[in-house]
């Protein structure tokens, strides 16, 4: 039961922060689960593994109240998600093959110089003048390139625990894809990339000796329904807070949020790049 509490904490907080600063909860629900599967005696040789597949694995069911409602909005380019999808299923499943190669310590290393350089990149996009929005005059790249790119944003995204919110948008974005429609079609992309990467992780990790009880391969369930229960339902109180605080001061305190998670991750692993 306290185990089952811890979950539902780590949910609520992901769900919260999610909310409150429109982002997914990958970049949150990772580091919270290293923290705790280590704080539980889980191996460290796989426990970054379970963080990102179990992140990967709540994102397939908090990914689908976005899609249903960014489509009935109609703000989802599916022609883009078409041909994105088949390279984006391709990169998430060699992410969860590439993560399942690294040593823990190794991943942890790349999370955290992943959290830092999100941190500078919402806290520079803060700093320039706001986008006007426009009548969308995208320049996508043909089918195939858009497709290759959907694969590194895949393998990208399946490494990292995330949705590939971080990666898509800034894509479409450069793209000249409207902002409302790039956000949308990422979060439309973010499905193929949870189902793809959570199986990979799950076959990945099958037989895994270390593992706890309660586990398919990396996804460690009774963290899953932990933070799914609480999560959808956190996740509206943060958006209400949301309109409450200014917007600059919410971009501000999450990049200082995602700096210091990132820093400590380099910090523990530091002997890696150094040593």
């Amino acid at each position: 039961m306290e185990t089952l509490l811890i979950y539902l904490l780590v949910g609520a907080g992901a769900g919260t922060i999610a909310g409150l600063f429109g982002v997914g909860g990958g970049l949150i629900i990772v580091p919270a689960l290293v923290l705790v599967f280590a704080a539980q005696g889980i191996a460290p040789e796989i426990l970054t593994h379970m963080a990102v597949a179990t992140s990967l694995a709540t994102i397939v069911i908090t990914s689908l109240s976005s899609i249903r409602t960014h489509h009935l909005k109609g703000a989802v380019d599916w022609s883009v998600f078409r041909v994105m999808a088949p390279g984006i299923l391709l990169g998430s499943w060699l992410g969860g093959v590439t993560a399942h190669l690294l040593p823990g310590a190794w991943l942890q290393l790349l999370i955290g110089i992943f959290a830092v350089l999100m941190a500078a990149r919402m806290w520079l996009a803060g700093r320039r003048r706001a986008e006007l929005p426009g009548v969308d005059d995208s320049h996508l790249p043909a089918a195939p390139l858009l497709t290759g790119v959907g694969a590194l944003i895949g393998w990208g995204s399946a490494i990292f625990g995330i949705g590939g919110g971080s990666l898509t948008v800034p894509f479409l974005s450069r793209c000249r894809v409207q902002m409302q429609r790039a956000v949308a079609t990422s979060a439309a992309c973010g499905l193929p990339i949870a189902i793809a990467g959570a199986i990979s992780f799950i076959v990945q990790g099958w037989g895994e000796p270390q593992l706890p009880a309660w586990s398919s391969g990396y996804v460690y369930w009774p963290a899953f329904f932990g933070i799914v229960l609480a999560s959808a339902i956190c996740a509206r109180f943060g958006a209400l807070l949301a309109h409450r605080l200014s917007p600059q001061l919410l971009k501000s305190c999450f990049a200082g949020l995602l700096l210091v998670i990132g820093a400590r991750f380099i910090w523990l692993n530091a002997g890696l790049l150094f040593g």
